[in-house]
């Protein structure tokens, strides 16, 4: 634990050392990009024999799940190592624990009642009352010192010593004497034991090979990318480079070994294989009468599918790639020293493996770059529009097409450019997701200033079709979803766009045309092509929905009955039954206009009798004025007769008509 404590003071983080026996040789190691390490050792062994394999306590788990023994000549005899005392374990049964053994204090404390000896000036023995801490002053008064009294039953009474002060302490029972030291023991050596050796026996005859091998944590090798892009904006290939980082954290140096790098994602497990775990058993109370107990690209894929065409086939490792080697294989350095020979490179099933042609030596601690690809792949650039990344201008970007015979693992993609004088200089950055042979990515960069968006978002609706069922109107109504992108582009240069738009669940593309369009996590990647002109050009970018509904005629207004009457999409039946519809509840309201018109009068004659009566209560009686009063009520009341006469006919006129056209709906359909 002190290496490990060293290293971390030193702020790297480190895999603890694996030490073998001597005649175990690292041969082969694999490395996961899922965090994984595969370490293969060779043994040449004479009949029956025992190897040692010393690995770190951290790692115990790992190994007891992983490891593998090859002995083709042979059998397996078996794998033993010693246990795993744990501390609480061992203060199981003392009458102590391992907090106790912080100070000589706190031990005292926990012993209250056991027999000691005090050594020194004071000399006394008895049986431990008190510890308890004080505080005193100096001799000069001007600082406090932290003391402990402890206070003894001995066959003179209560004495008492300071334990700062005491020569010497000992417990009388040798019983508790032995604990103690046991304890100690313990503690020192579970802070010592940083590994565990285990003994792995063969069985077999005369001189065979062994192999033994397991999986254990290690860190993520990374890949990356470089992309010159040439100086013709219209060229179909880019050179592209990628680089394995790796770092050697497994505590030894590798020398000569071969080496292997796999990109996947496998489901990998940790189980502390290495711990002792027991059954709980449940705990119930004792039977009591009465009581009772009970039960407690990711990519994308196009939108209109057209036949595959198959890979081309990847050129060898270019020779731009093929530089100055490190002779055995390849070496630490800055830079890494790539291999005259191309690598290996393997598509499985679930993962790509690049295994290196050459013996790879690095020292622990060390980090190298090694090349796993140099070649020209096809690459288009184009203008990817991502509204909600940059609202108002297009990402320059790259459509990248993976034409090669293996699968690309993951990482960031660094772009260079060439000008017409051949000069490079660097354009951007691009995260390049897993790329499995046949697959394109479209890799933004930067931000293309050259070319300005404008969007105007917009929703109409239509009636698609129409069915009268029982007085009931049954329609179609599509429902258009669009976006109009106005779009001023690049003087002199024409540019491919790509629009990245939502994909809305249950809608339709109807606008432009599915073919070319892909489909990615939810969007459309619609292409459009931008003429090499200033002038602005438009777009338009739709979806439809269609939506059921139904409309009982009886209780639709006017209006509503009015849109699907002059709805060219229904057919003429169906328009016409509408327009009498129309008809029928215009008449159904002019007889409500003439039954309110003769409320509202015969409410304006009871009005004006009830301002009239006030009047007359006003005026002499017998007087001109109270005669000519009675003469005008005399004929409002007449007037009152004949209105109730015109309001039944009104009232009537309004039933008819409400009865004609129900009588007229009910029969539609």
């Amino acid at each position: 634990m002190r290496r490990l404590l060293i290293v971390a003071l030193l702020g790297l983080f480190s895999l603890p050392t694996l030490a073998f026996a001597q005649e175990l040789a690292l041969k082969r190691v694999m490395l996961s990009s899922a965090g994984l390490g595969y370490f293969e050792y060779e043994a040449t062994v004479d009949n029956d024999s025992t190897l040692k394999l010393t690995v770190p306590l951290d790692q115990v788990d790992d190994v007891l799940k992983s490891l593998v023994v090859y002995d083709d000549k042979g059998g397996i005899g078996g794998l033993s190592l010693p246990g795993r005392e744990p501390l609480k374990q061992t203060f199981k049964d003392m009458p102590f624990d391992e907090a106790s053994l912080q100070s000589p204090a706190d031990l005292l404390s926990a012993l209250k009642g056991a027999q000691v000896s005090v050594g020194g000036s004071r000399a006394m023995s008895g049986r431990v009352i008190s510890v308890q801490p004080e505080t005193t002053v100096t001799k000069d008064g001007n600082s406090t010192t932290q003391r402990t009294r402890v206070t003894l039953l001995t066959e003179q009474g209560l004495q008492q010593f300071v334990l700062e002060d005491a020569e010497n302490l000992q417990f009388a029972d040798p019983a508790l004497r032995e604990k103690v030291a046991k304890a100690l023991s313990a503690v020192q050596a579970n802070r010592a034991a940083d590994s565990r050796t285990l003994e792995l026996t063969t069985k077999g005859q005369g001189k065979r090979a062994v192999r033994v091998a397991y999986l254990v944590s290690v860190p993520v090798w990374k890949a990356s990318y470089r992309m010159t892009l040439p100086a013709a904006a219209n060229a179909p290939k880019a050179a592209l480079q990628g680089w394995a980082t790796i770092e050697n954290l497994s505590g030894q140096d590798w020398k000569g070994v071969e080496l292997t790098l796999v990109s996947g994602r496998p489901v990998a497990f940790h189980q502390a294989l290495y711990e002792a775990y027991y059954v709980t058993r449940p705990e119930i109370p004792v039977e009591v009468a009465g009581h009772l107990t009970p039960n407690v690209d990711r990519g994308g894929v196009m939108a209109k599918a057209a036949p595959p065409s198959p890979p081309a086939p990847a050129p060898a490792m270019a020779p731009s790639m093929q530089r100055e080697r490190a002779a055995g294989g390849y070496v630490a350095a800055a830079p890494a020293a790539p291999a005259a020979e191309p690598l290996q490179a393997t598509d499985e099933a679930t993962q790509v493996t690049f295994k290196f042609p050459r013996p790879v030596d690095l020292v622990n601690g060390k980090t190298l770059s090694i090349p796993i690809l140099d070649r020209q792949v096809p690459a288009e650039r184009l203008a990817l529009y991502q509204a909600d990344t940059a609202s108002r201008n297009p990402l320059a970007a790259i459509r990248l097409t993976n034409d090669g015979d293996t699968g690309l693992p993951p990482g960031i993609l660094t772009l260079y450019e060439r000008d017409k004088a051949n000069a490079v200089s660097y354009v951007g950055d691009a995260r390049l997701s897993a790329f499995p042979t046949g697959e394109t990515r479209l890799l933004p960069y930067a931000l293309d200033e050259k070319i300005t968006v404008e969007r105007d978002p917009s929703q109409t609706q239509r009636v698609a079709n129409g069915t009268i069922v029982n007085g009931v109107l049954r329609s179609s109504l599509i429902v258009h979803q669009g976006t109009t992108y106005r779009v001023k582009g690049a003087l002199k240069e024409p540019r491919k766009l790509i629009v990245v738009q939502r994909r809305l669940g249950g809608w339709t593309l109807v606008k432009p045309d599915e073919k070319g369009v892909e489909i990615s996590e939810g969007n459309y990647r619609i292409p459009f092509q931008l003429a090499a002109t200033d002038q602005t050009q438009t777009f338009e970018v739709a979806q439809e929905q269609t939506r059921a509904q139904e409309m009982r005629l009886l209780d639709a207004s006017a209006d509503q009955i009015g849109v699907y009457a002059r709805a060219a999409t229904l057919d003429a039946k169906t328009r016409d039954a509408l327009a009498r519809v129309l008809q029928l509840q215009q008449a159904v309201a002019e007889a409500q206009r003439k039954s309110t018109d003769v409320d509202t009068e015969r409410k304006h004659i009871v009005d004006e009798q009830a301002r009239i009566r006030e009047n007359i209560a006003k005026v002499p009686a017998g007087s001109d004025l109270q005669k000519r009063y009675l003469a005008t009520l005399e004929k409002q009341e007449n007037d009152l007769d004949t209105l109730a006469k015109k309001k039944a006919d009104a009232q009537k006129a309004v039933d008819d008509a409400r009865e004609t056209l129900r009588t007229y709906v009910g029969k539609l359909g």
